[in-house]
């Protein structure tokens, strides 16, 4: 089987050759493992897929994440001047406004630019903000340099924010599955006002926040479709922040389960295109949330001390519902372990979880960017060595 049939049939409980590996890579390791320029992989859609592809390659993966978005086709245009620092490069607008690019980590884009507090905003200029858009954020939110049309439904996306995930697409072929990635509408309202604002305005304006999240929820759900129109078999719901020593079940219940059960409708609307969801931390007691919300599979899975995952209990609780995804500590074992630890976890994890199917074989979270490299090619070669 090719990774992509591999991917594709876990995440459908159907039989495969062997438990496939998919794990994402944290844009700090691409950046460091690539011999691309570091703020060419944070802008240029070309040199993302490139990179994409041959790690996927180098280390065994059987899939793809694609967690950037396309940028303009005419970004490098908008290029005042490149400035070479130790350890960074800054890039210069032209129409204002600076991106710092680390070697190894996300860049940022600064600007005078603010945004109101969440009581001054009005829901109906709210749609979706992305997180990782070149520009950072604004006030409506919108993609690149020019702002556009406020749409409130798919028309608000530009073309070309769905550049990177046909390249991936194109240059993965039949041999890697890829997911594309949408934003859960609690990250965008985390990320878009600031934690703390945020937080604050949960428990001071819930249902003003709410009405705010119904408002992401669509942008989210229209975004999902657009993907799955495109060829996506899989969307990936980054939803970050809402595990445990986070935010309480209760807040969950709230302020994300009926807004990632719009998305997870939404795309079931479409044949053959799965969703599954990543929530980092401890989720022990949101699992059952995950499923009420309507999603395929969940990812991360972070054992302890990360989380309070017992993949093994999950398994045998929602394994006929839910295609499970991650639980190999990134941070204890990939980061700083041995390839023979994380290979014996890898192999301990097929023989516990992967027999039965239904389980695609990853990092807990995202891979960091000084992971060594043998130590993630360890859990290809044990997937290799267990055949199911």
């Amino acid at each position: 089987m090719t990774g992509k049939e591999r991917v594709y049939n876990a995440m459908r409980h159907r039989p495969t050759d062997r438990v496939p590996f998919f794990s994402q890579f944290s844009l700090g390791h691409y950046m460091l493992q690539t011999p691309f320029e570091p703020y060419e992989i944070w802008h240029s859609p070309d040199v993302f897929t490139d990179a994409l592809v041959l790690l996927a390659d180098r280390y065994g993966c059987d899939g793809i994440l694609v967690n950037l978005p396309g940028r303009p086709r005419d970004w490098e245009q908008h290029v005042g001047s490149i400035e070479k620092h130790t350890g960074k490069t800054v890039i210069h607008w032209k129409e204002g406004g600076h991106t710092a690019c680390p070697e190894n980590d996300n860049a940022h884009y600064f600007s005078e630019q603010s945004i109101p507090p969440v009581e001054e905003v009005d829901p109906r200029q709210l749609y979706y903000v992305d997180p990782h858009d070149i520009t950072g954020y604004a006030y409506p939110f919108y993609y690149g340099f020019i702002p556009g049309e406020q749409p409130g439904d798919s028309r608000f996306f530009p073309e070309f924010i769905f550049d990177t995930f046909k390249l991936a697409l194109e240059k993965a072929g039949n041999t890697f599955h890829v997911s594309a990635e949408v934003f859960s509408p609690f990250t965008q309202f985390m990320e878009y006002f600031g934690y703390e604002n945020a937080l604050m305005a949960l428990a001071d304006k819930p249902d003003f926040c709410k009405e705010i999240l119904s408002r992401f929820a669509r942008g989210a759900s229209d975004l999902a479709c657009l993907y799955a129109d495109m060829g996506a078999e899989a969307v990936l719901v980054s939803s970050a922040f809402a595990g445990g020593g986070f935010i309480s079940r209760d807040y969950y219940r709230s302020f994300v389960l009926p807004y990632e059960k719009t998305v997870c409708a939404s795309v079931h609307t479409k044949p053959d295109c799965v969703i599954y969801v990543h929530t980092c931390g401890a989720i022990g007691d949101r699992i059952h949330l995950m499923v009420e919300a309507g999603y395929d599979g969940v990812d991360t899975m972070d054992p302890p001390p990360l989380g309070n995952t017992d993949i093994v209990e999950v398994k045998q609780q929602f394994g006929k519902e839910l295609f499970l995804k991650g639980n190999i500590d990134p941070v204890n074992l990939i980061l700083h372990g041995s390839a023979e630890n994380v290979y014996a976890e890898a192999v301990r994890l097929i023989e516990n979880v992967g027999r039965e199917g239904g389980y695609i074989i990853s990092s807990a979270c995202s891979i960091a960017p000084a992971a060594p490299p043998e130590n993630i090619q360890a859990i290809a070669q044990a997937c290799r060595d267990s055949s199911v």
